[in-house]
């Protein structure tokens, strides 16, 4: 129904036009104009030139879109609405389901998803740089020959999802490293951490679901029937903006992180209960329960992957502390040095890999098992550098995590941008301007929480000043804003995954089929027109744009799958 009320409009030739009020129909606002119950002019061609007979107009200027049109939205339709949300954002939604979690308490599981869905980019970064450090700790530990240096690998890269730290000057590092009655104690930890999350049913389900909605989405932009009607309802955007969750839920499933709190706490005190110090040699069957987490540590120790982007430098500090402790007992044994100077060198067994260094090499008092992980003085003598606090090769790693994070989110976000900026109107509107401002805030949340976590590193460095170490000022401003950008990163996160969901319902419920968003107001400005009659020629220009984003979605999406798979698994030092 349309209610209609005498009004003067001046721009269209002085005459008395009425404004519809109520729902909106473009297709009976066009015939209208046709028939010059508006005037003679406003209409234009697809292209927005001025056409000379009205009777021939396929789009209307903005202006007298809102006249004749109204300013409303066409009418919610239920069976369309229904139909739109479960084939292309009902799947999406599924899958949201087969992320890994993995937290304490339900908050924290619930705040991990607001965070993966309003933060791609931060989703794949961490899940970047767990692929990325798995790789590197490999390699750092390739060339050492100490007994245990496999299971260590194996440890630490399992311990990625944990609050990790590790005191170089501790003396239970050396012992864990050098004494033969802890091989037992890096067996059982490694294999109580050597638990895989499997593919269920339900993953598999989902991810097929997924696919074959995009897929289904893509077959129907081309060949379907477009009409004005379906040309602005079309999935083929929705299923490109979410594209992203497809490698990220597959990474983790092959990664396979153990996150489980329950679990991976309770496998580390079942092995600190069987763990030695050397000298006098007795079990340390204190429990070794982790202090409650400082505030501005947070995140560090919350154990859903996604936060592996908080755990990245304190993990490689840690992971460095342990190379050197193995490195230098590989190269003492390697120099036929005992831990007890005053024992003669006993050769290992040969065939038996874990006895290549023979067990009473590998004893000794307190004091000689904790000089035997110490750097040489020579050496420390010839290295003028001090080790960095920052870790190594962190700058390295940060720098392709961070391109692989970016590429995913904006080569499918760039998708949908692209698909809805050529759609009839072209420009930004707002459906291609709702998308640009998720792309957007999901880049900004993923800077905020690494640079919380920078600063929430650099307010645990202290200096010393007559024998105490202690803060400066500088680090605890540090620590402050780390706890700011935090919160803030957080906040827009789970605003920013309400958005997209909103602007998904949006676009099927109708609520942008209005002629400001069709026109491409905030594009064309005072020369915005909104395409209602499209052509064949129309849906021919479309086929360029919408191939370039599938493949630029679709493309971005197989790279990161196959970075992830290349670089998964490396190869242990023997």
């Amino acid at each position: 129904m349309h209610v209609w009320y005498p009004t003067h409009f001046s721009d269209l030739e002085g005459a008395s036009l009425p404004i519809v009020l109520g729902s909106v129909n473009f297709d009976t606002c066009l015939a209208q104009v046709r028939n010059g119950d508006f005037g003679l002019t406003g209409g234009t061609d697809n292209q927005g030139r001025p056409v000379s007979n009205i009777s021939l107009a396929t789009a209307i200027t903005y202006d007298l879109c809102v006249v004749a049109c109204g300013s409303g939205s066409e009418p919610f339709v239920w069976n369309i609405f229904s139909q739109q949300f479960s084939a292309w954002l009902l799947p999406y939604l599924a899958l949201v389901s087969q992320l890994p979690f993995g937290a304490n308490n339900r908050l924290d599981n619930l705040l991990s998803m607001l965070l993966t869905v309003g933060s791609p980019t931060l989703a794949a970064y961490s899940l970047a740089l767990t692929v990325l450090n798995e790789q590197w700790i490999a390699q750092r530990f390739s060339a050492l020959s100490y007994p245990n240096v496999r299971n260590a690998v194996k440890v630490l890269t399992g311990l990625q999802q944990s609050p990790l730290h590790v005191n170089a000057d501790d003396s239970l590092l050396a012992s864990l490293v050098v004494l033969h009655a802890n091989d037992n104690y890096w067996e059982t930890l490694e294999d109580l951490l050597n638990y895989v999350q499997t593919w269920s049913i339900a993953a598999v389900a989902s991810i097929l679901w997924v696919i074959i909605a995009y897929v289904f989405t893509v077959i129907d932009s081309f060949l379907g029937v477009v009409t004005y009607s379906t040309l602005n309802s079309n999935g083929q955007a929705v299923g490109s903006i979410f594209l992203w969750l497809l490698p990220i839920v597959v990474g983790w499933l092959q990664i396979s992180p153990k996150c489980d709190h329950e679990r991976v706490h309770q496998a580390v005190e079942r092995a600190n209960k069987i763990a030695y110090v050397a000298s006098p040699f007795l079990p340390n069957a204190r429990s070794t329960s982790a202090k409650a987490p400082a505030t501005v540590h947070r995140d560090e120790h919350c154990t859903a992957p996604i936060y592996n982007y908080a755990r990245f430098l304190p993990w490689s500090l840690s992971v460095e502390n342990v190379y050197y402790a193995f490195r230098e007992a590989s190269e003492r044994s390697q120099s036929y040095e005992p831990v007890d100077s005053g024992l003669e060198w006993e050769k290992g067994v040969k065939g038996d890999r874990n006895m290549r260094v023979h067990p009473r090499n590998r004893t000794g008092s307190l004091s000689q098992v904790s000089d035997y992980v110490k750097i040489k003085a020579a050496e420390f003598e010839l290295n003028l550098k001090p080790r960095s606090r920052w870790g190594p090769g962190v700058v390295s790693r940060f720098l392709l995590a961070a391109l692989l994070a970016l590429s995913l989110t904006w080569g499918t976000t760039g998708a949908a941008v692209l698909v809805a900026f050529f759609t009839p109107t072209k420009g930004i509107a707002c459906r291609s301007g709702s998308y640009l401002i998720y792309g957007v805030n999901s880049t900004l949340v993923w800077m905020l929480l690494v640079a919380s976590s920078l600063l929430a590193h650099y307010s645990t460095f202290t200096v010393s000043f007559k024998g105490r170490y202690m803060h400066t000022k500088a680090t605890r401003l540090a620590a402050v804003l780390s706890i700011i950008l935090r919160r803030l990163g957080k906040t827009l996160a789970a605003l920013n995954s309400i958005w997209v969901i909103l602007v998904c319902l949006f676009q099927f419920g109708s609520v942008f089929d209005r002629c400001w968003c069709n026109s491409s107001v905030p594009y064309w400005g005072k020369h915005a027109y909104n395409v209602i009659d499209v052509t064949s020629s129309d849906v021919e220009a479309l086929n360029a744009p919408w191939i370039g984003g599938v493949a630029l979605a679709s493309g971005c999406a197989i790279l990161f799958i196959g970075f992830v798979n290349v670089l998964i698994n490396p190869a242990l030092p023997d």
